[in-house]
């Protein structure tokens, strides 16, 4: 019995977003999250938040969008921030391990950008391991109702500050 080779994974490229990918993302944000995405909270945020696609990366593979992670200028008690979300990957590539790639991409940017923070609205076991944390974002007030379990954030100082205060325009 002989063992077939695997065969090559095509190239995964991780690029900021751009402007011509803006349909491809709207696409894999629908198919993610349908229409129900648009009563959550994250979308309240995002209706008075600033996007930063020099922040925000997407993942291509053969010319093919296969995720996103989305950043999101805001204030928290009136300390400039960032906001990630939405954040999506193509339903035949979670596992591929390239989301956690794509979302310390955004956050190594906002670091060089000169950000402090990061939080968002998701679940601590996935998120936790990219370095976001519920106890960082207790005091953090969204502008709508949220379990604030969900409530996650991440110090991209290296330390470990709380964000406080309600979430405003940027």
């Amino acid at each position: 019995m002989s063992v077939q080779p695997h065969a090559p994974q095509p190239a995964l490229t991780l690029q900021f977003e751009r402007p011509e990918d803006g349909p491809a993302v709207d696409g894999l944000i629908d198919r993610a999250f349908g229409p129900g995405r648009y009563t959550k909270v994250s979308e309240r945020v995002r209706e008075f938040a600033q996007f930063a696609p020099e922040l925000s990366v997407v993942a291509v593979s053969q010319g093919r969008l296969m995720g996103c992670a989305r950043m999101w200028r805001v204030r928290v008690g009136g300390q400039p921030v960032t906001f990630l979300g939405p954040f999506a990957v193509d339903q035949g590539e979670r596992n591929a391990g390239f989301g956690a790639r794509m979302i310390e991409r955004a956050c190594e940017a906002a670091r060089a950008a000169g950000e402090t923070h990061v939080f968002l609205v998701g679940d601590e076991p996935y998120f936790g391991r990219v370095g976001f944390s519920g106890a960082l974002a207790t005091g953090v007030v969204m502008p709508a109702p949220v379990d604030q379990r969900r409530v996650l954030a991440r110090d991209l100082t290296g330390g470990d500050t709380p964000l406080s205060g309600s979430v405003t325009p940027a």
